[in-house]
């Protein structure tokens, strides 16, 4: 770019476009949910049939597309709005140089070059000639200390001032100063063009009506892109508290403009996916992305694994005895690629689970559900807070921590518990809003009994992984109420739940006192706790928790369950061998038809058991519908 480009641009062409790309992510962010929480939500509700089936098809394809467009405009709005703002100050530099020049009786030519005037003392009966000078933009700031033994260019900026100084003619020196403050902002303008053209160019997609994984691929790149590029533009901007003060998070979000909301969420939506006090539909829209992108990686990764050689075996004669053996080419693909092969198909599985589940929005009634957390490789074993409803707008909030085995690949289980939770406890709330939450962000244990995966001592028999899941979970759990709060002002009655190991989780985040606790409430932000199926939650009664006995609720199933809540007790997970369902914890202990330690979620035929119900009934506050065995005391 050179001085007359400058001079004639109107940066406000490109916030004008970056406004227009805006409006077309807005667009099709609405489309995308319209097409997925409207239009097909009401067709799977009502409908039934191969036809629905290929309509929905479409709509899904349709949604994905419309995804898609959302979050490249919305890098195409944000890249052009950080190329505006470069320009914008390249400009202003450069008007703000050319009004000096005008004011000191300086002439800027078409070039940029500044002619100056004669001037200083007479000498010989006249005065020094004047002249024209052509700027540089090595020049360093007012102000600048300048060492010219390090640097070259701060040694010929001190040479020049001196030249400067000592030339017969004073306005020389003012002229230089303004060809050089000319020069350097038509170098600003330069560096951001050659910055920002390129990446600009890359926002397209395949000529075609596919998102493909490729696509997601290159969405996840193009957007890593724009952030490096768009660090200056970001940076004026007030980060996140550091402390991970969930209602501090949601101060931070309020106070942020349009802008920069989009900003962030474009492209930083893995740091604003994760951030626990945020708008749920925040959140998700976020995390959505970062899905989408990490399945695109991750398929396209996982494609181009070679196949596994055949055959696997062949036979080799030791001695008159013909043994069968593996293949060097079989062992050698085995050593380089089977553990990553495995590894990337069950990171896939799970990702291929969230997204069924937003497919299924509207089936058997479900509502619109919330990616509140994503990370495929978060933990160990991965990240998926699913939520089921708007838990800011909910009347009744359940939040479901898993227990031993979980991982991204298998979180299927858990989420079609959420679900289940889901319907029965809708069923018995007419007329309210509720939302069940599968909270899966922590490392799980991966044995509960010897010689699961290889191990002589159960993982689950130690609290270490419980005690480090404690301080998220409460992150969590503050943030959901932030979050509620903010959008309604008032709080959401609240149930936490947990299963097996997951109740040891609760155990230790009612014992965890987080760094801001002093600042607001210091118990659980929750009405009730439910457990299924608990080895122990690390006390000896509810009340060393923290909790009412009266709202806490246990209860015990039958079959392998047996080998946890009964004789089997994990040793470690419950002072002096107690478990909530022991009547000295003093819980109500609820009535369970339960056949075996994962039953406790079992619907026949579209009708719940005895044990869902019983949790239903306290997630919806209907305490008097709760079949107990006994009472707190």
């Amino acid at each position: 770019m050179d001085y007359a480009a400058l001079k004639a641009l109107k940066p406000s062409e490109f916030t004008e476009a970056a406004d227009g790309y805006k409006a077309v992510s807005d667009m099709a962010d609405h489309a995308y949910g319209d097409t997925e929480g409207q239009i097909s939500a009401r067709l799977q509700a009502g409908l039934h049939g191969v036809a629905l089936e290929a309509a929905v098809d479409s709509l899904r394809g349709l949604a994905k597309n419309f995804h898609y467009v959302q979050v490249e405009c919305g890098l195409a709005a944000t890249s052009l709005k950080a190329f505006a703002a470069a320009m914008t100050d390249a400009k202003k530099k450069l008007d703000d140089a050319l009004e000096d020049a005008a004011h000191q009786n300086l002439k800027v030519g078409a070039d940029g070059s500044v002619t100056y005037p004669p001037g200083g003392e007479e000498k010989d009966g006249k005065l020094p000639e004047g002249g024209t000078v052509t700027g540089s933009a090595k020049g360093k700031p007012a102000g600048t200390v300048i060492d010219p033994t390090r640097d070259a260019n701060n040694l010929a900026d001190a040479l020049e001032r001196q030249a400067a100084n000592i030339h017969p003619n004073p306005n020389f020196g003012k002229a230089v100063a303004i060809a050089n403050r000319i020069a350097q902002a038509v170098a600003e303008a330069t560096e951001a063009d050659a910055l920002w053209a390129p990446k600009l160019r890359k926002l397209k997609a395949d000529d075609d009506l596919v998102v493909s994984d490729g696509d997601w691929a290159d969405a996840q790149s193009d957007t890593a892109d724009v952030r490096a590029g768009a660090k200056d533009y970001l940076d004026h901007v007030k980060p996140p508290p550091k402390d991970g003060d969930p209602r501090s998070n949601a101060d931070w979000w309020k106070g942020l403009t349009d802008d920069q909301r989009e900003a962030y969420v474009t492209l930083r939506p893995a740091s604003i996916g994760a951030l626990d006090g945020l708008p749920a539909d925040v959140r998700d829209q976020a995390n959505r992305t970062v899905l989408a992108e990490k399945h695109g990686e991750y398929q396209l990764e996982l494609n181009g694994i070679p196949k596994e050689p055949q055959p696997k075996y062949h036979y080799v004669q030791h001695g008159r005895a013909w043994m069968r053996e593996e293949t060097d080419d079989w062992r050698e693909w085995n050593d380089k690629y089977a553990d990553r092969k495995s590894h990337l198909r069950d990171r896939l599985d799970g990702m291929e689970v969230i997204q069924k589940r937003f497919d299924e929005t509207g089936k058997g009634g479900l509502p619109q559900a919330y990616l509140l957390g994503f990370d495929a490789e978060a933990n160990h074993d991965g990240r998926v807070i699913l939520a089921n409803g708007n838990p800011d707008t909910a009347d009744h909030t359940a939040v479901f921590v898993p227990g031993t085995k979980t991982t991204l690949g298998s979180i299927s289980d858990e989420a079609a518990k959420s679900d289940a939770l889901w319907r029965q406890s809708a069923s018995m709330a007419p007329g309210q809003s509720v939302s069940t939450i599968t909270w899966f962000d922590y490392d799980a244990p991966r044995s509960a009994a010897p010689g699961d995966s290889g191990d002589v001592i159960p993982e689950a028999v130690h609290d270490e992984y419980a005690e480090k899941a404690a301080p998220t979970l409460r992150r969590f759990l503050d943030g959901t109420e932030a979050a509620h709060q903010s959008a309604t002002g008032g709080s959401s009655h609240t149930t936490l739940m947990g299963h097996s190991y997951g109740s040891t989780v609760i155990g230790d985040t009612a014992k965890y006192r987080s760094d801001y606790a002093d600042s607001w409430a210091d118990p659980l932000p929750v009405d009730d706790v439910v457990v299924m199926g608990s080895p122990g939650m690390q006390a000896d009664h509810a009340a060393d928790l923290g909790f009412k006995g009266n709202h806490v609720w246990a209860m015990e199933g039958g079959g392998d369950d047996d080998l946890v809540t009964g004789g089997g007790r994990l040793i470690g997970l419950g002072d002096n061998f107690t478990i909530p369902t022991d009547e000295s914890f003093g819980a109500n202990k609820m009535r369970s038809d339960a056949e075996g330690h994962g039953h406790f979620w079992d619907e026949d035929d579209g009708k719940a058991s005895l044990s869902l119900r019983n949790q239903a009934a306290v997630i919806t506050g209907r305490y008097g519908r709760v079949d107990l065995e006994w009472e707190a005391h």
